[in-house]
């Protein structure tokens, strides 16, 4: 599924993004974000990280029809569940990629879900997580370790 850089996600830079090949299509895989082993992403926004799927795990998804998001308040650890993803295909876990405490979501996806596939560097972001350890966001695969990570 292509993705745009329209105004529905103004902080994304596909001129950046360095997409590389997975199969037969181009994954998107911005530089300016850090990656989990598991297909999460995380943008550093100050003390808080925006998390959601990458365009790897949105496009072995399929469709998504359901997206369980965490509560507000919520105690996480990098690693731990932190909420489901329906899809026409599977249901799969979101792991958090970074420990801390769950401070919003994106509540838009209850009514939308499909934004998970359109736009999941935007408007399909998952949630926010103010960080209660620094190093959990520094121990994440750099761009260029995940698009190795998704080619092999």
């Amino acid at each position: 599924m292509p993705l745009s850089s329209g105004a529905s996600s103004p902080e994304f830079d596909l001129e950046r993004a360095g997409p590389g090949p997975v199969g037969s299509l181009a994954m998107i895989v911005p530089d300016e974000l850090r990656y989990s082993t598991d297909h999460e992403w995380a943008r550093a926004e100050g003390e808080r990280v925006r998390v959601g799927i990458t365009d790897y795990a949105q496009d072995a998804l399929g469709d998504v029809v359901f997206v369980d998001l965490p509560e507000v308040g919520k105690e996480v650890e990098a690693g731990s569940l932190l909420g489901e993803v329906e899809s026409t295909k599977s249901v799969s876990e979101i792991y958090a990629p970074v420990t801390g405490r769950v401070v919003a979501v994106n509540a838009g996806l209850s009514d939308a879900p499909e934004r998970l596939n359109e736009d999941p560097y935007g408007e399909g972001w998952i949630c926010d997580i103010e960080l209660t350890d620094p190093g959990s966001l520094g121990a994440l695969l750099d761009a260029a370790g995940y698009r190795q990570l998704i080619e092999t």
